[in-house]
């Protein structure tokens, strides 16, 4: 009986190798397992059918047939010798070791056993989710930007995002803060596109803005659901992205290209491209659409500063001050605190220390800057006049400020003394200025209503005070801009005129630098007063009252940040584009208010009165009479043409006359050349020879001097 596996007999290991192959079938095939809840099946239905394929093992394929196969019969002996059934799968009956691969067993664990396991514990696979990262990033980011909304705190909300890190998620950061924006009032709008601007280049790059943007131009649709007018308001941030100069001006076309036809996301790029960047001073419009970045009114503004101040005056706290300035978040605005603190001081001599120590402090702390605190002080220079009926000794209050500020080191030096440099004016009279004030606003109201440019500049002249033609200057297109359009072209007019007879460039130059370091005070009495006046400022371009140059002159002369600079370069712009001279003819009317086909039909019959009459000095005292020199390259092109068609001279001697008395200038005459150029393949099907005559017509005039060297006859030129 003995064997390798000792006490074992070779019946019993068969027993015990078939017992084992069956307890692993039961585990795999039986859905009734032991685990199950319904408790353990029944020893009848196990042991004793013959058809259960769990009993017979699976190398023994005659078991798996049709059961034909000889079951195997589990026999357990007792010491007494009695034959008994095996019980429940074999795991045997009372005083017996259960079944042979029991893993079933409950054990119970005595935890005040002095020979307790903890590590013999049962355990439990605990489920749980496994995090997303980007999931992550959006949940904490909404924090963020609800924070930013509650406190505005610009400085605050990009320390965290910074801190946050995973900055390739940035794009959806963008995405967060626009859609949460959408939904909300306009402050928060406004916020949205202030912080975007803080974060771009410094921690959210370029390409990472524009994915943002494409994000939401995806998902367009979507925030339709919930945003009624998320078309118009998601194109309005596209725009004051472009306009922040946070998106390339060519985002647009290239991400048009991308989009289907069909979704809302090229519709907002359609709406940003029509009814914002592509209106004029679409920059100024945009940028006014949510009411700034308070959100604040102008009036609303000047009440809260003024509030502020009689608090400090009552309290003394400068910090307190200093913060609730800081608050207002107006840094733009300044000026006015500073010209409200020392009207303030004027009014209560006894609150001067106090006042001047916020204003130093102010200053010291960089919250004012020098070039707010020096226009606070020029705006209240320029109202002592009005402020002396109220206060007598406003005058002589201000005399003694401004030095206690300059030695203080809180003003700069050169107020003291002004000069046409950088656009200020030399120290005159008071009573001078304001005399010539007076007199120069009668003029200018009784030249809107009469129409009289020769009378003007006669009354101009007897009034003397050259020095002071910037004021005029200042004084004609401040009055213009709060009247019609007939009175902003009869200025532009004017101006062109004084140009001609007693204004140097540099007067108008510095006209135009007093007008633009004035208008925010000039909007808040005339809304779109920088619309208006880079519509003045394109205007003496295409005059020829100004250079081009010049637009660059005036710009580098004004202060830093001032609004003014944006003028300057919407001005620009408009100068530069295309049919520059039609587009600002029909901004105004023309002339005294005339349409555009007027003034052509009024241009060739003055022509055909020349070429029957022959009276050269009428005909150019009919050009002048048009008042548009801006439009005489009509004039040119018209004459150069009729010349054609009548086989006749006296056009060009016209233009020779014409150029010669600086009626038409070269550069109105090189662009009505480079129009007929530009028309000659048309001509050339009425008259056969337009080519030929045309070639002459150009030697001609750069023989005489009167149209550019550089113009080629072949070249394809840019036409106004």
């Amino acid at each position: 009986m003995a064997s390798k596996e000792g006490f074992l007999t070779d019946e019993q290991r068969e027993t015990l190798k078939i017992a084992a192959q069956n307890a692993d079938t039961v585990s795999l095939s039986s859905p009734r397992g032991v685990s199950s809840p319904r408790g353990p099946p029944s020893p009848r239905s196990l042991s004793c059918s013959p058809k259960n394929s769990s009993f017979f093992p699976e190398n023994h394929g005659k078991a798996g047939g049709g059961g034909k196969g000889r079951a195997v019969k589990h026999v357990r002996r007792t010491h007494s010798g009695k034959t008994i059934r095996v019980k429940k799968d074999g795991a045997g009956g009372k005083g017996t070791w259960g079944k042979l691969l029991d893993t079933d067993a409950v054990t119970h664990l005595d935890r005040n056993d002095p020979s307790y396991d903890s590590g013999e514990e049962p355990y439990q696979l605990v489920g749980s989710t496994i995090s997303d990262p980007l999931d992550d990033y959006k949940k904490a980011v909404v924090s963020i930007i609800e924070e930013y909304f509650n406190n505005g705190a610009v400085e605050v909300a990009v320390s965290d995002l910074e801190e946050l890190g995973s900055s390739e998620y940035h794009p959806y950061f963008i995405k967060r803060l626009v859609s949460l924006a959408m939904d909300r009032h306009d402050k928060e709008k406004e916020m949205a596109s202030v912080l975007l601007s803080a974060l771009y280049a410094d921690v959210i790059s370029p390409a990472q803005i524009s994915q943002g943007f494409i994000l939401l131009l995806e998902s367009a649709d979507d925030l339709s659901v919930d945003i009624p007018d998320a078309v118009n308001v998601l194109a309005l941030f596209i725009a004051r992205a472009v306009v922040d100069d946070i998106l390339p001006p060519a985002f647009t076309k290239k991400v048009q290209k991308t989009l289907p036809d069909s979704s809302l996301g090229r519709q907002v790029i359609e709406v940003a491209e029509k009814s914002y960047l592509s209106a004029p001073h679409h920059a100024e419009l945009v940028e006014r659409k949510w009411g700034g970045t308070t959100h604040l009114t102008v009036e609303e503004g000047k009440k809260k500063i003024s509030d502020l101040l009689r608090e400090y005056v009552e309290s003394g706290d400068t910090l307190e001050a200093c913060r609730c300035i800081r608050e207002l978040g107006v840094s733009f605005f300044h000026h006015e605190v500073v010209k409200r603190a020392l009207v303030l001081a004027m009014e209560i001599q006894s609150a001067e220390p106090l006042i001047l120590k916020l204003l130093k402090e102010a200053s010291d702390e960089g919250l004012i800057s020098s070039s707010q605190m020096a226009k606070g002080f020029s705006r209240l220079e320029e109202s002592l006049d009005d402020l002396s009926l109220d206060i007598p000794s406003a005058k002589s209050l201000f005399q003694t400020l401004v030095p206690k500020a300059v030695s203080e080191g809180w003003l700069d030096s050169s107020f003291l003394n002004g000069s046409f440099e950088n656009g200020e004016l030399p120290p005159q009279d008071d009573e001078k200025l304001r005399k010539y004030k007076e007199e120069v606003v009668t003029m200018i109201r009784e030249y809107f209503m009469s129409d009289d440019i020769p009378e003007l500049i006669h009354s101009l002249e007897e009034l003397g005070a050259p020095e002071l033609h910037p004021i005029f200057l200042k004084k004609l297109i401040t009055l213009a801009m709060d009247r019609k359009n007939r009175e902003k072209e009869m200025a532009s007019i004017l101006l062109s005129a004084l140009h001609i007879e007693i204004f140097s460039t540099e007067d108008i130059v510095n006209g135009f630098i007093l007008l633009l370091e004035s208008s925010e005070d000039t909007a808040l009495d005339i809304l779109d007063a920088s619309h208006e006046l880079a519509l003045f400022l394109a205007r003496a371009v295409i005059d020829d009252v100004l250079a081009p140059l010049n637009l660059d002159e005036i710009a580098g002369k004004l202060p830093p940040n001032c609004s003014g600079t944006e003028t300057v370069r919407v001005a620009r712009s408009l100068v530069f584009s295309r049919y520059a001279g039609e587009r600002l003819l029909r901004c105004w009317g023309g002339g005294t208010g005339w349409a555009v086909e007027d003034a052509k039909d009024k241009i060739i019959k003055l022509l055909e009165e020349y070429e029957t009459g022959g009276v050269i000095v009428e005909a150019c005292r009919c050009i002048r009479d048009l008042g548009m020199p801006f439009f005489n390259h009509e004039v040119v092109k018209k004459a150069l043409i009729m010349s054609m068609e009548k086989q006749k001279g006296p056009m060009l001697n016209l233009l020779q006359e014409c150029f010669s008395e600086g009626l038409i200038t070269i550069n109105q005459m090189t662009k009505g050349f480079a129009r007929v150029r530009d028309t000659l393949d048309d001509l050339a099907l009425d008259i056969p020879d337009a080519n030929q005559k045309f070639t002459a017509y150009v030697e001609h005039a750069k023989s005489k001097g009167w149209l550019l060297p550089s113009f080629d006859v072949i070249e394809p030129a840019m036409t106004s």
